[in-house]
Formats: C-alpha cells, sequence, structure tokens
C-alpha cells in the first residue's frame, strides 16, 4: 500500500496537479472571503470563517473530481493497471494507496487556510472574539466531506477509461450525495411527511450538523459508511474488469 502510497504523491508533486490543485483552492478561497464585495470580511460587521465553510464544499466536489478521474481511469488506458495487478499487492492495498495519497493533498490544501483563521482572529472586536469550537468542527467535517468525494471520485474512475467521463461522473454522484437528497425532500410527496429522514441520507445534512461544532457519532459513522461503500464498490469494479 504504501509504495502506492509515494507513487501517487511523487506524481501529484512532480507534476502541475498537486501544486494547481492547492493553488486553486486557496485562490478561489481568497476571493470569495477578502476580494468579492458580496462575501468579502472587509466588508462585514461579523468576523467569522462561514464564508469558508460554505464554498470549500463547492471547490472540493470539483478539485476531488480532477484528481481522482486519472487515478483508474488513466491507468486502463494507459495498460499500466495489468502491471499493478501483478504485482504482489491486493486491490485493497492499490485503492487505501491512492486513496490515502489524495487525501494527503487534501490535508495539504487546508493546513494553508489556517492563515485566514488567524486573519479573522486579529479582525475580530474584540480579537479573538471567534466560536473555536465551531469552527474546529468545520474544519472536522471538511476533511471528512473530502474524503467521501475522494471514494467517490475512485469509483468513478474504476468504472471507465476516460478520465473526463471519469470527472463528470464522479461531479454527478458527488452533486446527487451531497445536494440532491435536500432537494427530493423538497419534492411534494416527501414534505412534511419523511422530509427530514430524506435529508439524513445526504452528505450536506451531516456536514451542517459537524459544522455546528458538535461530534455526534451518528453523522461520523455516516460519512465513514460512504467512505467504507464507495472504497467496496471501487474493489468490485476492479475485480470486474479482472473477469
Amino acid at each position: 500500500m504504501w509504495s502506492i502510497y509515494r507513487k501517487e504523491i511523487n506524481a501529484f508533486f512532480s507534476s502541475l496537479v498537486g501544486y494547481l490543485v492547492i493553488g486553486v483552492f486557496l485562490i478561489t478561497l481568497w476571493l470569495v472571503m477578502f476580494v468579492f464585495p458580496q462575501t468579502s470580511l472587509l466588508e462585514s460587521n461579523y468576523a467569522s470563517l462561514d464564508q469558508l465553510f460554505s464554498i470549500a464544499p463547492n471547490i472540493f466536489l470539483f478539485l476531488m473530481a480532477a484528481i481522482t478521474m486519472r487515478s483508474f481511469a488513466e491507468e486502463h488506458q494507459n495498460g499500466t493497471f495489468e502491471l499493478l495487478a501483478t504485482r504482489p499487492l491486493r486491490d485493497l492495498d492499490i485503492v487505501l494507496g491512492k486513496y490515502l495519497a489524495c487525501m494527503t493533498l487534501v490535508v495539504f490544501a487546508l493546513i494553508p487556510t489556517l492563515l485566514y483563521y488567524a486573519t479573522v482572529h486579529v479582525l475580530g472586536s474584540p480579537p479573538g472574539n471567534l466560536d473555536s469550537g465551531a469552527i474546529g468542527g468545520s474544519y472536522i467535517g471538511l476533511l471528512f466531506l473530502a474524503g467521501a468525494f475522494v471514494a467517490i471520485g475512485l469509483f468513478a474512475s474504476s468504472l471507465v477509461s476516460n478520465q473526463i467521463v471519469a470527472f463528470i461522473l464522479s461531479i454527478f454522484l458527488g452533486l446527487l450525495l451531497h445536494w440532491g437528497f435536500y432537494y427530493f425532500s423538497e419534492l411534494p410527496i416527501f414534505l412534511g411527511k419523511t422530509d427530514d429522514l430524506v435529508q439524513m441520507i445526504g452528505m450536506e445534512y451531516h456536514y451542517e450538523s459537524i459544522s455546528r461544532g458538535v461530534l455526534d457519532t451518528r453523522d461520523l459513522i455516516y460519512f465513514l459508511s460512504v467512505i467504507a461503500l464507495f472504497i467496496a464498490l471501487t474493489l468490485v469494479s476492479l475485480d470486474r474488469r479482472k473477469w
């Protein structure tokens, strides 16, 4: 597993992929938080990081699809997955190695955002007037959300040999699981009856719950279950290709 992990990390940072992903993420957040007047902290009377945690899931949806689309699609397209399969590695080792490499890139992208926290901490009146518990919970929620998007992206990449198709499929599945169930709950058939239950199937409900600063085990189990489900589906997909 660790050999795959090192191979993927080297692939990210020996090309522009890793730097581009981190750069796009940070620049987009900077524009939203300090440049665009509608969302700029400098135009607000209240110092918070709500802008960061509201826009980050949208950015992660596309960036995770971008970094995972090549994971297996490129391997199948170039015929190199067969070489991986002949090594003394289980499919689980290959999938987990790629998954952990993508999550490492996510952590590298989130670490510089602590500068935004320091900036808002100073801008507060009085300085330090922040809900640190909610901010810490939001960071944990982002990590779990990114983990789910990465697992979805790996599954999408394992299904096809075209990276663009894998990218589109990953975004579609991410949109469906994150926001889709909220809109399904607004349908007349569910409204006022089981709309809460339908919303609980989606990731947004649990992300918002963690972002309040309360780590409910039900939310953590939900995200771990989604990650485990799509890793298992990726293994089934890879095994299907062997058939």
